[in-house]
């Protein structure tokens, strides 16, 4: 699953982006990957370890969640069930 939140451009700077994924290892467990930065620019890569996939799926739910509350809006969603 795969979801990419974008903040609306203000006209001075490069918009900010977060990409968020959530994908299974090879031991069973679900790897939630956070990559944020500036369109253009540099960006941050922060992998978060899950046993399950209802933990993680919550997890993945509530950074989506925190994004919209600050402004960002969702620009792609691919997955099963995208939220």
């Amino acid at each position: 699953m795969r979801l990419l939140l974008q903040q609306r451009p203000d006209g001075r700077e490069a918009p900010r982006f977060v990409q968020l994924m959530l994908q299974p290892d090879l031991l069973g467990g679900w790897t939630l990957v956070r990559e944020t930065g500036q369109i253009g620019g540099r960006s941050t890569l922060r992998r978060e370890q899950f046993m399950d996939r209802d933990s993680a799926f919550a997890a993945l739910e509530h950074a989506r969640d925190q994004q919209l509350k600050r402004g960002f809006q969702l620009m792609f969603a691919q997955g099963a069930e995208a939220p």
